[in-house]
């Protein structure tokens, strides 16, 4: 069985550096395009089901990856993004202006770091295991569209490390990676795709 998770394309917010988190953005123009080459380089992969966050920029990229394998999109709020709280729309430079304390503790120890009014990765690593678990034993080759911390919670579950090693399971927008599920063996290859990106499209 193979999981494909895929991060939406570049929304708006994206390009300018703000925090993001549950905020519902759509894919900008360049986010569009991206999803486009990200459909074509899997129109031939074998894709039995196909899985998203319900927020616009993940449901955006489904829906056109979906043009060339008419499945049902199956929606699970549980694949969300982490809820960013108070730094929900904020700029990087503002948080590296006025929130440098919690930054540090953020760099220091993020698994135990709390968002104000948000989300922890704990958290949100519990539930988007809950819709990873369901997908997981339907035992289907399955494209899972969501987020960059959840992805990443759910690859550090997969890899069984410690969450405050989450950037090493990072992902860009318009990434895929492949995780390869065989009994208890779990393959990690490729992490964090984007050689799509750079191709000439070829519908």
């Amino acid at each position: 069985m193979q999981l494909i998770l895929i991060r939406h394309g570049e929304t708006s917010w994206n390009k300018e550096g703000r925090v993001q988190g549950t905020s519902d953005i759509e894919l900008s123009d360049e986010g569009i395009k991206q999803a486009r080459l990200l459909a074509i380089s899997l129109k031939a992969q074998k894709i039995d089901a196909i899985h998203a966050s319900p927020l616009k920029r993940a449901m955006q990229t489904a829906q056109i990856i979906n043009q060339y394998h008419s499945l049902e999109i199956q929606n699970h709020q549980e694949l969300i993004e982490m809820n960013q709280g108070d730094f929900e729309g904020l700029s990087f430079k503002e948080l590296m202006n006025d929130k440098k304390d919690f930054l540090k503790q953020w760099i220091s120890n993020p698994a135990a770091v709390k968002m104000p009014n948000g989300e922890s990765l704990a958290e949100l690593q519990t539930r988007a295991w809950q819709a990873m678990e369901k997908i997981i034993a339907a035992d289907k080759n399955s494209l899972i569209v969501s987020h960059n911390f959840t992805i990443a919670a759910i690859l550090c579950r997969l890899r069984d490390i410690s969450l405050n090693e989450f950037r090493r399971t990072c992902v860009d927008t318009a990434s895929k990676t492949v995780v390869s599920m065989e009994k208890d063996k779990v393959i990690i290859d490729p992490l964090n795709d984007r050689s799509h990106l750079f191709l000439s499209p070829r519908a």
